[in-house]
């Protein structure tokens, strides 16, 4: 399996689990309908842990166009590698979030608000405010990938840096544990979509598939879970960079 292939089944992984489990939160007569918040964050983070274990060996399980773009500025990754990385992970999100939709049909189908059919694929805010929503979308993915350069420690110093490594060369559970921490935490204003590919790919699902009373895709507000993470991660990794310079 090459590093792309490796991105794509792992993104995939991570939607089929993340969205899934939003599907099976909000989504009508399902087993799990109305468990809450912390259920939905616990079964993200998870869901990462499962996407890293996976392709971690093997791409350094990005999983996350925002990632391979921190280490990039960071000088820890080819830039080369990563139009490759985000194009898999897109594609993989795109797969994950359709098996969620075929596995939950019925309850789509059940389901009349549509609001609710939307949520299982893509984020939208609690209260849309375009400035504030960037600028959660901005700080939660700062948290993650300045936090992510401190896990990786003294490996992503190294000349193997610049080849495909990233959250799979720390370990699956510690970047889980940063994942449910910053939804439980900063996730209640735009549910954290924190990755471009997580919330564009399933975006583009949902505009496509040929679902019961779909409603909106919500276009509109697209462009916040794209250039919220990417203006998050750069200004993680140039603080990660002026840090390490001092």
């Amino acid at each position: 399996m090459n590093a792309y292939l490796a991105e794509f089944i792992g993104t995939a992984l991570l939607i089929l689990l993340g969205n899934g489990v939003v599907a099976n939160v909000v989504l009508k007569g399902t087993k799990g309908n109305n468990s809450g918040w912390i259920v939905i964050t616990t079964a993200w983070a998870l869901a990462v842990f499962v996407g890293v274990v996976v392709a971690g060996p093997i791409s350094g399980a990005h999983l996350n166009p925002i990632v391979s773009l921190g280490l990039a500025i960071a000088h820890k990754f080819d830039w080369a590698l990563v139009p490759g990385y985000v194009a898999a992970q897109i594609g993989g999100a795109m797969l994950g979030s359709l098996l969620v939709w075929l596995i939950y049909k019925d309850h789509f189908d059940a389901t009349e608000d549509q609001g609710l059919k939307a949520a299982p694929f893509a984020t939208a805010p609690a209260i849309r405010n375009n400035i504030s929503n960037l600028f959660s979308e901005i700080i939660g993915t700062f948290v993650l990938i300045f936090v992510i350069f401190y896990l990786a420690g003294a490996s992503m110093g190294t000349k193997e840096a610049l080849t495909p490594i990233g959250l799979g060369s720390l370990g699956a559970v510690p970047v889980a544990f940063l994942v449910w921490v910053i939804g439980l935490a900063l996730g209640g204003t735009t549910g954290y979509a924190i990755n471009p590919a997580r919330d564009l790919g399933p975006r583009i699902i949902h505009a496509i598939i040929p679902m019961k009373g779909k409603g909106s895709s919500g276009w509109d507000y697209a462009w916040i879970p794209i250039l919220g993470p990417i203006i998050g991660s750069s200004l993680a990794a140039l603080a990660y960079l002026a840090l390490s310079a001092s």
